[in-house]
């Protein structure tokens, strides 16, 4: 990745697009570098600029932010993906997040939250909000107890991946190093064979280890 955070934005309304724009240009370590009016024409830019991050509208005409996520997601998977909607958890979420899409936010969400979910995506974290948490919950399949053999410290980390805070954040309310969060992170995906955080956070908690 560059040292500034390139970003695609794709909403179908120009003045969410605008809006959205003029708060990530704020960020000096952020760069805007297009913006499209839908699904179709943002799937073009991203072949064509590469963008780090995409944020994507989740409800937009001739192709939907889940139609291009995922199209997106088989033709250029280093760009990360982070879904945008209202208020309302759509029921598509589930399928996105199965999809490996590493982030999911309201559109009501305050402008440094926005700043801090885009670092974290960004830097391999993935961010949902506590509301997308519960919706994919209610979906899962309930799990047999685990053979996982998790360390208590292993546990803690755990505990707190299912939150919105960053690995940077997580150390600071430690008081460890933010290489010894991501440490026992790596350790703790590859003990429950999950691809990323957010996935590992939510298969978790359906096995009862942690709770929301």
């Amino acid at each position: 990745m560059s040292e500034s955070i390139r970003i695609l934005i794709v909403d179908d309304h120009a003045v969410v697009r605008k809006g959205l724009a003029m708060v990530l240009r704020l960020e000096p370590s952020f760069e805007v570098v297009g913006e499209a009016e839908n699904g179709r024409v943002g799937l073009e830019a991203a072949k064509k600029l590469n963008p780090d991050i995409v944020l994507v509208d989740l409800v937009m005409p001739e192709m939907d932010g889940q139609e291009m996520a995922l199209a997106l997601r088989k033709s250029n998977p280093n760009i990360k993906i982070m879904m945008l909607t209202g208020t309302e958890v759509d029921d598509r979420v589930f399928d996105l997040v199965a999809a490996g899409v590493e982030g999911y936010v309201l559109k009501n969400i305050e402008p440094g939250e926005l700043v801090r979910a885009i670092h974290a995506v960004a830097h391999g974290e993935a961010y949902l909000h506590p509301d997308v948490i519960k919706k994919v919950i209610n979906k899962m399949q309930p799990l047999p107890a685990p053979a996982i053999s998790l360390t208590a410290r292993e546990m803690e980390i755990l505990d707190w991946m299912a939150t919105p805070n960053t690995y940077k954040q997580i150390a600071s309310q430690l008081s460890i190093s933010e290489e010894t969060v991501r440490s026992h992170a790596k350790n703790i995906l590859e003990k429950m064979k999950q691809p990323n955080r957010a996935q590992a956070a939510l298969m978790a908690m359906k096995m009862g280890l942690i709770k929301l």
